[in-house]
């Protein structure tokens, strides 16, 4: 069932917008402020929803991930800022959705961990990936834009890609659903 942005979630129980799910939604001051209550062994952060992805590494290699899901221009403008748990209370990263291409870059201002970061395109194909670093509550703070237009932007922490199969060219992102499967240790 094809989403908003072009790409299939293939749980057909699933709505074909990748609307907040799974943690409750708050106002924009209460986005990313504490934690929700733990959901199937992770707990997530306030006012995120999360979304279920497989990763296809260039050498075909699958790694099955739970993501944050960061879908609106509220949860966008959040992201990870001021996070500070490198576990990310037991996802595999934070996915920012965006309703088709966009121009851009993304900067760490007020984001004390150091994060990778995966661009790809409407399609799910990586485009580009880059190390940030932490920048303190500065307008100044620099931009890490991709090699072209992008839809989704994977942030782990700081060296993360690789276990994930987010390593050289060939890499695909896959939405399978609104929901994650049980945590290993939950």
């Amino acid at each position: 069932m094809p989403t908003a942005v072009g790409v299939t979630i293939d749980d057909p129980t699933t709505a074909t917008s990748l609307a907040p799910g799974t943690t409750a939604t708050t106002g924009v001051e209460g986005i990313g402020v504490g934690s929700g209550a733990e959901v199937d062994g992770r707990t997530p952060i306030a006012g995120f929803g999360q979304v279920a992805a497989t990763i296809t590494a260039a050498d075909g290699t699958e790694c099955e991930v739970c993501l944050l899901a960061a879908e609106d221009d509220a949860q966008r403008a959040r992201g990870l800022m001021e996070v500070t748990d490198p576990e990310l209370g037991g996802y595999d990263g934070m996915l920012f959705i965006y309703p088709g291409p966009k121009d851009g870059a993304f900067w760490m201002r007020n984001t004390p961990m150091p994060l990778s970061i995966a661009y790809f395109d409407q399609d799910g194909a990586l485009i580009s990936t880059v190390d940030m670093t932490p920048c303190e509550d500065s307008p100044n703070c620099p931009g890490y834009p991709p090699d072209s237009p992008f839809t989704y932007a994977l942030e782990v922490p700081q060296g993360g890609l690789d276990e994930l199969g987010v390593a050289g060219d060939g890499a695909i992102l896959r939405l399978t659903g609104r929901t994650c499967p049980l945590a290993e240790d939950g």
